[in-house]
């Protein structure tokens, strides 16, 4: 919701229907004050008061509405929720603490002991240790197949299946899903199909418009864009995303007021900073490709890339995250990366700044050989998250890597 000129009157979603994309990360969800502030308001409040014990009690009762606990609710919180909401086109949001806290919500408030997962290979590390090892602790049984093979998902699905999670583009080597597909198998056999969409964000890309039941982001990412905060957020219909909240209201990974405020308020240069990173990764991953000591470069704004002509149907712009693969293995892939100067050594991605690391030893070095082997991610596998800054300086940062391996730049 969002307050009009008449502070005290709400404006109802439905006047928001029609505008971009870009208006709606600026204006959707906006809380305007009696102070009628031009900037979105904080709320760094624990809990709120009531004018009498019977409105606390009518409060609490759910008989009437308002903010209770922060745990529960918080201004702030629910700014930020419905702006996402509206920018995915999802009936309701609900933020939490993390990113990997949006995936194990879902899982625990919408799965039970019996049921069965299919998953892709291509997943941030830790999502693949949250279902393998964790959730198979609760009864949750998973089955990891190729992001891009409809026949082993087709093969994978059983009477018990109740979700197919997917991250499109993968990481860390942006595979593309069709996701057209993949929701008409899960609605075949009655399964909730689940997207991260971390890597798009809701300006390249919008799952639930391709048939995703629920889309769930690390807001840590491109969403602040500036690496303050940690959170993240589920989008879809109510009658999901009501279950996911009452976990999350229960068992407290609740998003923090300030990191809400942080996250409303990098939705504001999302659409600008979006087209930036997209802009450098393409020039990035077509030089790239271009060097001696690079095997393979993987980008779906490639050409060559195998998924091209789907990541163009499903998406407006093919992200900021470029991957690619030196001749000689973890060595030299080493000796790159700590040539570089400017460029940060993080594994965090999603920044303006650029990023570089390591994959195989970083985000998924808790994934055994054998599974490393199977999704794709090799030794000579380097990730960067190109951020915004000038295309040239980032080309004679990433050249002294080159250097160091003994190739000279083309």
């Amino acid at each position: 919701m969002t307050f009009g000129r008449d502070e005290q009157t709400w404006i109802p979603e439905s006047d928001l229907e029609g505008m971009s994309l870009e208006t709606l990360a600026v204006r959707a969800g906006q809380i305007r004050t009696g102070q009628l502030e031009h900037s979105d308001a904080i709320f760094p409040t624990s809990s709120f008061v009531y004018g009498s014990a019977a409105q606390a009690a009518a409060r609490f009762g759910g008989d009437e509405p308002g903010n209770i606990y922060s745990r529960f609710t918080n201004p702030t919180v629910q700014a930020f929720e419905s702006r996402m909401a509206a920018m995915e086109g999802g009936e309701r949001a609900v933020a939490t603490a993390s990113g990997m806290a949006a995936i194990l919500s879902t899982c625990m408030s919408l799965l039970q002991a019996g049921d069965h997962v299919v998953c892709s290979r291509g997943v941030f590390g830790t999502t693949n240790v949250l279902f393998q090892k964790y959730m198979a602790r609760f009864g949750v049984e998973t089955s990891f197949v190729s992001l891009t093979r409809m026949d082993e998902w087709q093969q994978a699905v059983r009477p018990e299946t109740r979700m197919l999670f997917i991250e499109t583009p993968s990481n860390p080597l942006c595979d593309v899903a069709d996701m057209a597909a993949l929701s008409a198998l899960a609605k075949a056999n009655d399964a909730l199909f689940v997207v991260d969409n971390c890597f798009c964000t809701p300006v390249l890309q919008r799952p639930l418009e391709h048939g995703a039941d629920l889309v769930v982001h690390s807001a840590t990412k491109y969403l602040d864009g500036q690496g303050r905060c940690v959170g993240g957020v589920v989008v879809g219909p109510s009658r999901y995303l009501d279950e996911i909240y009452g976990f999350i209201r229960s068992a407290g990974p609740t998003l923090s007021p300030f990191n809400a405020w942080v996250f409303q308020k990098g939705l504001e240069t999302l659409p600008i900073r979006m087209r930036a990173h997209c802009d450098n990764a393409l020039q990035l991953a077509r030089w790239l490709d271009a060097q001696p000591t690079v095997a393979r470069v993987f980008y779906a704004g490639l050409e060559s890339h195998p998924q091209h002509e789907l990541a163009k149907k499903q998406q407006d712009g093919f992200g900021g995250v470029v991957s690619f693969e030196l001749v000689g293995g973890r060595e030299q892939a080493w000796r790159f990366i700590d040539a570089t100067r400017m460029i940060s050594i993080t594994a965090n991605l999603g920044d303006v700044k650029t990023t570089i690391t390591h994959p195989a030893t970083t985000t998924h070095g808790r994934l055994s050989p054998e599974v490393k082997e199977r999704a794709g991610i090799t030794e000579g596998l380097i990730r960067l998250s190109v951020g915004i800054e000038a295309i040239e300086d980032l080309k004679t940062d990433l050249g002294r890597g080159f250097e160091a391996i003994g190739n000279e730049t083309h």
